[in-house]
Order: structure tokens, then sequence, then C-alpha cells
């Protein structure tokens, strides 16, 4: 049964495990429906404003296609078309889109943003990203996760690097949400705060969840299900901290020794973009400054058959779509 009718999607710590579950049953018949060209136009005439105070590929193509498809219309606001938190405060600019759309989704900064345009809005708002937590990324990769190993509760996800923001965070919230086995692994100063980590403590004991913060690699990835990592430094930091996150990561960056550890069942995982060779403008930068020619894992494993990157990408589009539907379906 649908629950999340008219409700925001800020975090998963507001959904349960059944909510979850049922975003996921509910992208999985979307995704169907739309490799078999059958219309799903739920959301037919409703229109969402997509605020993006950090630019994203993936996020702003999902929440596009996946309302098109839908029937709505979004309006795009780029980090110069908005004037959120600068000209006009986060509660009017709620209140002014709330009379305008039937609902709003947010990427930018910090997680206090999305919940207070929640709070004045009047509509559904759905997190793209924030600085705390990334929820839509985590039903994309619980989706595949799914299709590829036929279910969650008991496999073995391994995050590889800094953990302390919005991929490890997350990540640990949904794997304590679904009966998970999680490891972060990486230096202690990398792990996620204390806090939430008793948080997600006090839910695994409801759901049989396991996790676990390994400094060692080799030990935090025997029997992996899944090895995951994302780029160790974030949008909008400060370029001196390069030097210190190659110090401090590499040794965790994901290698085919790594998977090998793991066993023959292991797949890749990574939520995009990544440094995986020197095709981009920041990975030959990086080279020429510190001799390197990938990061967070190598060209060797991203093209690997074990790598489930791209499946996971195009996931984003069938869970996003999923969240708008159970909020807003007309039905």
């Amino acid at each position: 049964m649908n629950t999340l009718k008219n409700k925001s999607f800020l975090k998963l710590l507001d959904l349960s495990s059944e909510e979850i579950a049922y975003l996921l049953d509910l992208a999985a018949e979307l995704n169907a429906k739309k490799k078999a060209g059958i219309p799903h136009r739920l959301c037919e005439g409703k229109s969402i404003a997509l605020i993006f105070e950090k630019t994203s590929t993936r996020t702003r193509c999902a929440f596009e296609v996946a309302a098109a498809d839908l029937g709505m219309h979004p309006t795009y606001l780029d980090p110069s078309g908005s004037q959120i938190g600068k000209k006009e405060s986060i509660a009017d600019t709620a209140r002014v889109l709330g009379r305008m759309y039937d609902a709003i989704e947010y990427r930018g900064f910090g997680q206090e943003i999305v919940e207070k345009l929640s709070e004045y809005a009047g509509v559904p708002v759905y997190n793209g990203l924030t600085n705390e937590f990334h929820p839509t990324q985590i039903l994309a990769d619980f989706l595949t996760i799914r299709e590829h190993f036929g279910s969650l509760a008991g496999k073995k996800l391994v995050y590889m690097g800094d953990a302390r923001y919005n991929m490890g965070n997350s990540l640990m919230v949904g794997c304590a949400k679904m009966g998970m086995h999680f490891v972060a692994c990486a230096p202690k100063k990398y792990f996620p705060n204390a806090e939430l980590i008793a948080q997600c403590q006090a839910i695994a004991k409801q759901t049989g969840a396991v996790l676990e913060f390994i400094e060692d690699p080799m030990e935090a990835t025997k029997n992996a299900d899944v090895i995951y990592t994302d780029v160790w430094v974030s949008m909008g930091e400060p370029d001196e901290v390069w030097e210190e996150r190659i110090r401090d990561l590499t040794p965790y960056r994901v290698t085919s020794e790594l998977m090998q550890n793991a066993g023959e069942q292991c797949r890749f995982m990574h939520c995009l973009p990544a440094f995986h060779d020197l095709n981009t403008t920041i990975g030959k930068q990086i080279h020429d400054k510190f001799g390197i020619d990938c990061m967070e894992v190598t060209d060797e494993v991203f093209e690997s058959a074990l790598s489930i990157v791209f499946d996971e990408a195009e996931n984003r589009m069938h869970t996003i779509k999923a969240v708008i539907a159970a909020t807003l379906s007309n039905s």
C-alpha cells in the first residue's frame, strides 16, 4: 500500500523499510513499462520545479525524463536562475513555488535547506542531493543490487573512501533500513559521524543489518557482494584538499586485487562521475600535478564486466519516477 502520497522525500531516515521496498517495486514496474513502450502518464498535467544550486548530469536528466514520462512539465532553475537564499529567503521561495508547482526538487547544500523548503512549500519536496544525504541515489543503487542479486537482505556492501558525507551517510542508512551488511572502509577520520552511526545501529537492531567500520581494505572487502566508491573531493570543496585526500585515500582505491579479494560474486558500483582515466579536464589536471592516472577506481575495474555503474545510472530515472509517482499520482 502506498503511504507516501503528498509526502516529501528528504532522507531515507524518514521512510520505513516497507516504504523503501514499495518504491523499489514501483520503480521496477515503471522500468518494465518504459522498456515495453507502455505509457504511464500517472501525473498528467502536473508541474515540477527543479532547483539546482549544484549542477548535475544524472539527477537533472533523471528528473526531467521521469517527469515527462509521467505527463508532467518540469522547469529547471540553474544556480543563476534562482534567487533562493540570496534575494529571497528559502521560506518565501518555497511559498511562491508551492503555489505554482505540484512538487519541488532541490539539489544543493545543507540538508536544512531542503527541510525548510518542505516545511513551507505545501507540496512534496524531493532531495536531489545535499551535503548530508543523497536518497534518490540510494534507491537507484538498491534497485541495481536487486536486479543483479535478486534481493537486498544480508548483501554485503563495502563503501571505500570518504564516508563522512552524503554517499557514505545515505548508504549506511539505507543498508540499516533494508537489513544489509554495510562496511565503511577508510582511515578512521573519514568514518561517518558518531551520532548518525548510533541512529543506524538502533535501526540495525530492528532489521538484522550489520554495520562495520574497518580501516584495512583487504579485511573489509572479503566476501563483499558490492564494492562501492565515489570521488574523493566533493563539489565546492577547495583545491587544497586534493593533496590530502590523494595521500589519505589512495590505499582505498578500488583495484582488481580488491575485487578478486572479495570473490567472483562481487560487483563494482559508483554514483558517477568517476575519475578512472585522463579523459576529463580535472583528471588531466590531477595527473599533471600529482602524477596519477586514476583516483578512486582503476580504469581496469571501471571498464570490467564486474562494473554495473551504467545500470545504476539508468536506474536513477526509474527510481526518481517512482518517488514522483508515489507522492503525486493522480490515481
